[in-house]
């Protein structure tokens, strides 16, 4: 910082000072404008604006709780349209060690479900951001280094001081959201930091060109399987035992790599480079390894992680302060929750900075969203943690992989499409149904956990696709999540959706390949037999 700093606009208060312009702070930035045109907001970020396409950023993929903030609530339905992907599912392949992919299980959808979802380039993605952040009316400071963060008591304004351009800068404002990413300056500041017992760690870097699947085989059933035969433009998952590696498609024309591990199964040091991440591949994913050796995949980047699952004391406050994205919470990329997680908590930060604008008191407030924020990610974190073993399983990772799916549309998505979030009433009506869901779901993901811990059962060789678009219910689930419901049909909603999870825990438990003991078959079967079919 300067010796004799200048200030390089007025020190007079702002309403919101956000630190980081990334996806979390520039969404927020642009939610709270909309919502608010008069509302001064300035965006403190690191980098300089235009950023680079597809070499940039992880989290790519959407799902539907994130997709419906980016294309409906903000509004960018149309971009998402023309300059993204839009995703043909979540695919998951069981290939561990296996080239021919034809003849190994898959899950996922024959033909797109209902409500859409995009692969997004997340470069292309913020540099418009910020255009229309700045269209918006939003000071964005880019090329800008935070170096101090001073929270203000009581009614007295938070200041942030930054340099940019070789020149310091004070800023002054009433709300102060820390959107920093890893960073996680705020955060740090005030000892929020708190660790999960999810040890994971992540590799992930770009290639140029499209990586295709239906490249990988010459037999026209299996090609045909999809229609379109687009199997490219899905979040593809060649999942093994301890692991997964993510291949997603980028709108820029690259194609984005992942490979996702139990820290104590496959350490970070066999694939902190990306020769050791290649030979890695050979071993465990020979027709992905395969398909990267093609000179027209040039790399791009390569980045590591290591232990990057992480939690958060608290986000919200009501002495006018709040964090959002990464600089938060962090949970695991399998589902892409990341997305999600930033139109929870930018949801709430939006309706506390209002609240507060409106000289309504927000301590009551600030304390219920953060115990519901915080129920949010430790009732997700069951989906990852203890399961990873369990990837390689054909047999048992289908079943959790519908029963993850049911949960997610049955609470949190109608609760976020239907803009209940911020709907106290609502929410105390539906506390018995909510945490019978709750205990739903923990039972089944201890079941899940204890058959992680046994032998897989491999059905590679019998080549079946198990189509999630055939189940009618199941489609139905997520058509449902875009009807518009008043108040009674909501909370009847939830009721109903509670209802099929109790009735899908029951015969997962009876039939899956982990049932403890002969079991009658249960009343309502929602899977037909081909989920349950043993390995020959």
């Amino acid at each position: 910082m300067s010796a004799t700093p200048t200030s390089a606009f007025s020190l007079d208060l702002a309403d919101v000072a956000i630190v980081g312009g990334g996806l979390a702070g520039l969404t927020l930035a642009i939610h709270l404008r909309q919502r608010n045109p008069d509302l001064s907001i300035h965006v403190i970020e690191r980098r300089e604006h235009p950023v680079r396409e597809a070499a940039f950023k992880v989290g790519e993929s959407t799902v539907e709780i994130g997709a419906h903030y980016l294309s409906e609530v903000l509004g960018f339905r149309e971009h998402l349209d023309t300059c993204h992907l839009r995703k043909f599912g979540f695919r998951f392949f069981f290939s561990d060690k296996r080239a021919d992919v034809d003849r190994c299980t898959e899950i996922g959808v024959s033909r797109v479900l209902p409500t859409p979802s995009w692969q997004i380039d997340r470069g292309r993605f913020e540099n418009f951001l910020a255009g229309h952040a700045r269209e918006l009316g939003v000071q964005l400071h880019g090329g800008a280094v935070v170096r101090q963060l001073e929270l203000g008591e009581a009614t007295a304004p938070h200041r942030v001081a930054f340099e940019q351009g070789g020149r310091a800068h004070h800023l002054s404002a009433r709300w102060l959201v820390d959107a920093s990413g890893r960073a996680g300056l705020l955060k740090r500041k005030l000892g929020l930091a708190r660790k999960n017992e999810h040890d994971a760690n992540a590799v992930w870097w770009r290639v140029a060109g499209h990586v295709d699947p239906q490249n990988w085989s010459e037999d026209a059933e299996w090609l045909q399987r999809c229609d379109p035969p687009d199997r490219w433009r899905s979040t593809n998952h060649m999942c093994g035992p301890g692991y997964w590696v993510w291949l997603i498609p980028l709108s820029s024309g690259s194609h984005s790599i992942g490979i996702v591990c139990d820290a104590k199964m496959h350490p970070i040091e066999t694939m902190n480079s990306h020769d050791k991440a290649m030979q890695w591949l050979a071993l465990h994913q020979p027709k992905v390894a395969e398909a990267l050796a093609d000179s027209r995949h040039q790399l791009q980047d390569f980045m590591f992680l290591r232990d990057y699952s992480y939690d958060c004391a608290q986000v919200f406050s009501d002495q006018r302060w709040a964090i959002t994205g990464e600089a938060g919470v962090f949970l695991d990329p399998f589902y892409s929750p990341g997305t999600d997680f930033i139109a929870i908590a930018n949801t709430y930060i939006c309706d506390l900075v209002e609240r507060d604008r409106a000289g309504s008191p927000i301590a009551a407030r600030a304390q219920v969203y953060q115990q519901l924020f915080a129920s949010f990610y430790e009732n997700t974190l069951p989906l990852y943690q203890d399961q990873y073993a369990l990837f390689g399983d054909a047999q048992v990772m289908p079943l959790k992989v519908i029963w993850d799916y049911t949960y997610y549309w049955a609470l949190l998505s109608p609760l976020f499409f239907a803009g209940r979030l911020t709907d106290i009433s609502v929410l105390s009506r539906l506390r018995e149904p909510f945490a019978l869901g709750r205990k739903l779901n923990l039972e089944m993901q201890a079941l899940f956990a204890e058959s992680a811990r046994r032998p897989p059962r491999d059905a590679c060789g019998a080549g079946r696709l198990l189509d999630q678009r055939e189940i009618d219910w199941f489609h139905e689930m997520n058509r449902a999540l875009t009807d518009i419901y008043d108040s009674a049909a909501f909370e009847a909603l939830i009721v109903r959706n509670v209802e099929r999870m109790q009735s899908l825990a029951v015969e997962i438990t009876a039939r899956a390949p982990f049932a403890t003991a002969p079991t009658t078959d249960p009343p309502t079967a929602l899977l037909d037999a081909s989920w349950y079919t043993e390995a020959v």
